[in-house]
Parts: C-alpha cells; structure tokens; sequence
C-alpha cells in the first residue's frame, strides 16, 4: 500500500515529468520547508497584536519557497553535475545520471523563474525589489564550495532572505530592528543544521576537492554548533523584544534553545543517517518558533 508523502507523489507521476520533479527535489520537501519557515517568522512577527498571521501572503509564499527552492536546486545541479557523478548519495540525480540534459534543465529553470515571479509581483514595490536583489545570492551560492569553506553561511544568507522579505509584504518596508536579528538568526540557523548535513559527504568531499564548514570544524563541529545556537537565541530575543513579543514566543525561543541543545549533544557526525536524522528534525524547530510567535501576538 502506498502511504500519502512528497516522494510517493513524485513516484505516482508520469514517467516524463519524474526526472524534473526530482531536480527541483519535491520528492525530498525538508529544504522546502527550511526556506519557507523563516518567511512564516516575518510574516507572523508583521501582525498586528492579537491578530493571526495574513494566510494570503503565508500561501504566496509557500508557492514561493517550493519554486525557489526548485530553481535554486536546478541551478546547483547544473553547476555540480559532475561532482555529482562521483557522489554515491547524488549520482542518481536526473541531470548527473542523464535522465535530462542542461538545455532541459534550463528551460525547466526558466519555468520555475518565471512562475516565481508572478508570486513576487502580487507583492508591494519594496518587496520586489527586495526579493530580486536575492536572485545573485541563488545563482552564486552553488559556486562558494569550490572557493570556501564557509558555503554554508552563503546559504543562510540565501535561505533566509524571506525573513526580510516577509515583513516588508505586510508592511510596505522592512523594520531593520526587528528584521535584521531576525535574519542573523536564521543565518545562524543554516549553519547549524547545513553543517550537520554537510557531515554526510565529507569523505566524498575531500576526495573531489569540495569545501564546506564540516571540513572546516571537523572534530571541533559541536563547539561550533554550540555556538551558532547561542547565536541564534539571543538574536531571536533581541527581535521579539523590539517587537513587543509575549511570554508563549520567549517559550517557544527556549524549546528551539532545548532542541538544538539534544541535536548537537547525541549527534554523531561519523554517521551520515544519524546527520540526516538530525538534519531533517530542524522543520520541528521552525514550526516550534513559528507557533511560539502565533500565540505571542495573540
């Protein structure tokens, strides 16, 4: 019996359409979520005291998250196809096992482009521009693990752009003591759970000369992690207190502190499906906070 999940969904497609689905990794939708949730922060911080996040703009920005989201993966498997090849985790990816070629992949890239801009343009004049100074951080962030060992913080500039961009949609323009925090937590964020990621392909890592923060840290990962999580929690008081925030977000604040704490301390780097495990458990962590915010504007 088939169960109801992103990859069952991809799997239930037509065979033509599977490949593309795959490159745009709906069948893999934690990096969809990761994106989207630090959007769903601003919007939920945007509100007006004792009043629900604009369901309008969280939807505008889902669609948003699952096409960017695409077109960011498209855009990294274009650049990494052949890195790709001589990863056994990424070797089944549709471009570097063939099953379409780079014009396709193009095209589809333009589509997803396309698409994301319609969302964008329901926004107000200050968001989109806001939100197309981000597409240089999409195209390059691919690049950074071939000069860096710090493409992880690229990411989190990229991934969390929304925390900025979320507040502006509701309010015509971004409060920077509100968003500024709140966006280098966010950043801090993506450190913490891409390095755990990166763990995973280490070993493949050096052998094709690939740099991340995982081969930066290495056995010293979990100081690093510990500190980002700091990081992450004083900025996000910094942000609910320049926002009037209430008793249930300051909880919510001390939950994700709690997570990320049992995260870092029974993580296993030497494990790739125990980085995975932990990997994938950050979605808990931004539903936590996204709650925490929702109960402390009621």
């Amino acid at each position: 019996p088939r169960s109801f999940s992103a990859a069952e969904l991809v799997r239930a497609a037509p065979a033509p359409l599977q490949p593309y689905l795959r490159l745009m990794r709906l069948h893999q939708p934690a990096g969809t979520w990761l994106l989207y949730l630090p959007c769903t922060w601003s919007i939920g911080l945007a509100a007006a005291p004792g009043c629900l996040p604009d369901w309008r703009m969280l939807s505008l920005f889902g669609v948003g998250a699952v096409l960017m989201r695409g077109a960011g993966c498209t855009i990294n498997d274009m650049w990494d196809r052949d890195y790709d090849r001589q990863v056994a985790r990424t070797a089944s990816r549709p471009l570097a096992a063939g099953d379409i070629s780079t014009f396709q992949s193009l095209v589809f890239l333009g589509g997803q482009l396309s698409l994301a801009l319609c969302v964008l343009l329901c926004l107000n004049y200050y968001s989109i521009i806001l939100g197309a100074a981000s597409l240089s951080l999409v195209i390059t962030y691919p690049l950074m693990k071939r000069i860096t060992y710090w493409p992880q913080l690229v990411l989190g500039l990229t991934f969390n752009w929304g925390t900025l961009l979320g507040w502006s949609a509701i309010n015509g323009s971004c409060e920077w003591p509100v968003c500024l925090p709140l966006y280098f937590a966010g950043v801090m964020w993506t450190l913490v759970y891409d390095t755990i990621y990166a763990h995973q392909d280490k070993r493949d890592d050096i052998m094709i000369g690939v740099k991340s923060t995982a081969l930066q840290f290495k056995e010293d990962t979990k100081q690093w992690l510990s500190g980002f999580s700091l990081a992450m929690i004083l900025s996000l008081c910094v942000a609910g207190m320049n926002c009037n925030q209430t008793f249930p977000y300051y909880s919510a604040v001390a939950a994700v502190g709690a997570h990320l704490a049992h995260q870092i301390y029974t993580l296993d780097i030497d494990k790739p499906e125990d980085c995975w495990k932990k990997f994938a458990s950050n979605r808990t962590v931004g539903i936590l906070l996204f709650i925490g915010i929702v109960l402390g504007n009621l």
